[in-house]
């Protein structure tokens, strides 16, 4: 090729619009868990708390594909599906420090918060719980013909479950359109994937006529696509679709763990090979995208970030009394 003539980039698989988007969304996931793993160190976060830091295209491919009247369900590393849905990052991490102002008033913590609203039903402290809600959501979306899927998260620990093969045997006999996707991270706390389950997780429903397919979880235009088809298989009246998604996360199960039953170097090649961020962020150099540009929209996320924090901060501790609310909803 003439040295006068300039190399062609590779076409986008979305627009550049979407991809700067993708990207926002993603860094504002990474700088949300980074500032909650400092809350936590300082001691503003108590109990238990799970960061989804290197996951991040997960949750934002599937999102990305979803409708409005979909919901969502997951387990308690969380906090990414919350900003995902468009919750707030000053309610989600006033609710991580035991505030008044946080979506469960305080009472919730990082395990343990909702916006029906926003059509968020949890992370859920108890492995595999989601499955079984998101089985319930999916036949409220049924039984009111509403068009809505439910996507239901778990990780590659809680697929072991008894509770899940429960939910693939009744979603699949009642055709209710459930995702349940596995975010296989590779590690279910310290033990990993090939020392906890047998065979491959996404086919695991065959023995109930459920499709599956397992995706490259570093790469969110994978995940986009295979979810695309995924929602749109369960939303034309088929049934429930298993989703394995490989991803990995960089930090231990919870704050709590050193992570010592892997290398720094295997931690350290995933973060410089196949960072699902840095790689869109390089294709959006690719497209003319500067670097003041990129800067200019991580320093716009850091202030979000960091107004969150300081929001949290000043709102006040639940009173007593908040104890005997939130405890019993009574229908009419």
């Amino acid at each position: 090729m003439s040295s006068s003539k300039k190399q062609k980039t590779k076409p986008l698989p979305v627009s550049l619009k979407e991809l700067k988007k993708l990207y926002y969304e993603m860094l504002m996931i990474r700088r949300f868990e980074e500032k909650a793993g400092q809350l936590y160190g300082m001691g503003l976060i108590g109990g238990f708390c799970h960061l989804y830091i290197g996951q991040e295209a997960v949750v934002t491919g599937i999102n990305s594909v979803q409708k409005p009247q979909d919901t969502v369900v997951t387990s308690y590393r969380d906090h990414a599906h919350m900003l995902a849905c468009g919750m707030s990052p000053n309610g989600i991490m006033a609710e991580l420090t035991g505030r008044i102002d946080g979506y469960s008033r305080g009472k919730g913590g990082s395990m343990h918060m909702f916006s029906r609203e926003k059509g968020f039903f949890g992370g859920n402290g108890i492995v595999g719980a989601g499955t079984a809600i998101g089985a319930g959501l999916g036949f409220g979306h049924k039984y009111s013909g509403d068009g809505g899927v439910a996507i239901a998260y778990m990780g590659d620990g809680a697929s072991n479950q008894g509770q899940v093969a429960e939910c693939y045997n009744m979603t699949a006999l009642w055709d209710l359109p459930v995702l349940f996707v596995i975010e296989n991270n590779q590690y279910a706390m310290g033990t990993s994937a090939p020392r906890h389950a047998a065979g491959q997780l996404y086919r695991r429903g065959e023995g109930y006529g459920i499709p599956g397919e397992q995706v490259d979880g570093m790469d969110v235009f994978a995940v986009q696509k295979a979810a695309k088809q995924a929602l749109d298989y369960a939303r034309s009246g088929n049934g429930p679709y298993i989703l394995e998604v490989m991803t990995y996360r960089y930090r231990g199960h919870s704050m709590s763990d050193p992570a010592q039953y892997r290398s720094k170097e295997e931690v350290a090649s995933m973060k410089e090979e196949r960072d699902p961020i840095t790689q869109v962020k390089n294709m959006l150099q690719d497209q003319g995208v500067d670097d003041d540009a990129l800067k200019a929209m991580d320093k716009d996320i850091k202030a979000i970030v960091a107004e969150a924090a300081k929001f949290a901060q000043a709102s006040p501790e639940p009173e007593a009394h908040e104890l005997w609310t939130d405890i019993l909803v009574e229908r009419v």
